[in-house]
């Protein structure tokens, strides 16, 4: 057979799954598209912001042309703003993209990698992809116990993935203790700290993990476009870097990996704080609009600080089924391990009320 081709740490992988396009559920069921509401891959409810739609019109005439393959004004404007030498940073077609690269530029088929118990599917899937062993190391309250991953680190660890917020949990770590676990953390394995979700958090929960970058060398800081900025369907990610790991990442790194509308919006979405912060805002009023709905259905929910809620309701599969057959999509998580829970992400109040009036009905209101 041709597969036998390929290697066996290849065939044993199980692919991501993503959330279910609006589309594919619109076939399926036989239901209008206009009438389904996605709530299933914490994509940002407002849309894009009309700095990047301004900017991907204007870019509109030069598609028959390559895109900067080097990136060279995107990677400025984030120098610019975060406070970085452009030398640190790599562009990815989207976060996932850049997680792979590391994966791919550091392990081979006889390192290991430290991840934790419900964190981002991707990081298992990228070490599996090479070969290399995942150590899982089980959660505390859904979260990452940073001691017991430091403890997990063997003579052959390269890297250990902290996703922070966590998906699909939400849950947050302490500055205090990333600070700790990166002072005590080997200096030859790589910290890669990935903070999709961290334009969600109050001033109060930030922390300046860039500005860590200058006291650790082997931490990578991993960003995404795809959320608060509202351009998932684009892809666009980054890591920020010391610029000795940056060079290896850009070596391996395809030069076309992020298309001119991609670069184009988002140099112009790192402008618009106005959209920023009212994605922020819409975010905010949906998580009290949604935690109300569990806390009067007495369904218990984990507190989560990114833009999605995983809430336990007993038999998950058959109240996804549910909401499936009524037009509203969320996140089962029977893959992370969580098999009586449900991810919903935060859309716009109408789009919470439905699913919450859908939820009602499933629970007998």
């Amino acid at each position: 057979m041709l597969a036998e081709l390929a290697p066996d740490h290849i065939r044993a992988i199980a692919p991501y799954q993503p959330g279910k396009p609006i589309g594919e559920l619109a076939r399926e069921m036989g239901l209008d598209p206009a009438a389904i509401v996605k709530l299933a891959s914490n994509e940002n409810p407002l849309g894009i912001g009309p700095k990047a739609r301004a900017a991907i019109e204007r870019e509109l005439g030069a598609l028959a042309r390559y895109p900067d393959g080097n990136g060279f004004e995107l990677k400025a404007k984030i120098a610019r703003k975060f406070g970085v030498a452009e030398q640190q940073v790599v562009l990815g077609n989207g976060s996932n993209d850049v997680l792979d690269l590391i994966a791919r530029t550091f392990l081979t088929g006889t390192d290991s990698a430290v991840y934790s118990q419900y964190a981002f599917a991707v990081y298992p899937l990228a070490v599996q992809a090479m070969g290399a062993e995942g150590i899982e190391v089980r959660a505390v309250d859904y979260g990452h116990d940073l001691d017991a991953m430091r403890a997990a680190i063997k003579p052959n660890t390269k890297i250990v993935w902290i996703a922070n917020p966590n998906n699909p949990t939400g849950t947050l770590a302490r500055p205090g203790d990333l600070i700790e676990f990166l002072e005590l953390c080997p200096p030859n394995v790589l910290v890669v700290l990935d903070e999709a979700y961290t334009e969600y958090l109050p001033r109060e929960k930030r922390t300046d993990s860039i500005a860590w970058l200058r006291q650790f060398p082997n931490l990578i800081v991993v960003r995404t476009f795809s959320k608060a900025y509202g351009l998932a369907g684009l892809r666009v990610g980054m890591a920020l870097a010391s610029p000795e790991v940056a060079d290896l990442l850009n070596r391996l790194r395809q030069p076309f990996n992020v298309n001119s509308l991609a670069q184009a919006a988002a140099c112009a979405a790192l402008d618009d704080d106005a959209f920023l912060l009212e994605s922020v805002r819409v975010n905010n009023a949906g998580m009290t609009q949604l935690t109300e709905a569990f806390r009067r259905q007495d369904l218990s929910f984990i507190q989560s600080w990114a833009n999605f809620v995983t809430f336990h309701c007993g038999d998950a599969g058959l109240l996804n089924q549910f909401m499936l057959e009524r037009g509203v999509i969320v996140r089962p998580l029977t893959g992370y391990g969580l098999p009586n829970s449900l991810r919903v992400s935060i859309g716009l109040a109408e789009e919470n009320a439905r699913f919450i009036a859908v939820l009602d009905e499933a629970m007998g209101d």
